[in-house]
């Protein structure tokens, strides 16, 4: 089994940043793509960002291109989110995901993942 576990959000205003760091223990992920997904009250579970764990390929949702950089580290076996610019429309419960065999741009087709963290809270204010 596998466990994931997000850090790292908080409270802040418009403009500033935030990093996201997710801890996964149990397993290595040398098959798995990891990645970011994102869910705002009333709303549906969304993509953000994901990371091929062995090639370090990487994937962004089109409303986080530019200001958001995901980003791993092999030996520690943690994954990371750098947010910049925020937005109060960033405003979301963030979840670490891990799935076996796909790439980064495969897990931005569906809110489909083997394991969930249990979400860390990003909150941005005007």
């Amino acid at each position: 089994q596998v466990q994931l576990v997000e850090s790292g959000g908080g409270l802040v205003q418009a403009g500033d940043s935030l990093r996201l760091s997710c801890a996964a223990s149990g397993r290595t992920f040398s098959s798995y793509a990891l990645g970011w997904f994102r869910q705002a009250p009333g709303k549906e579970r969304e993509f953000v960002a994901a990371i091929s764990w062995s090639s370090d390929s990487t994937y962004y949702a089109d409303s986080v291109k530019g200001r958001f950089t995901i980003s791993r580290d092999n030996a520690k076996n943690t994954v990371y989110l750098q947010m910049s610019s925020l937005k109060p429309e960033d405003t979301a419960v963030y979840y670490c995901a891990a799935r076996r065999g796909i790439t980064a741009q495969y897990m931005g087709r569906e809110a489909k993942a083997d394991y969930w963290g249990q979400g860390t809270q990003v909150t941005v204010s005007s």
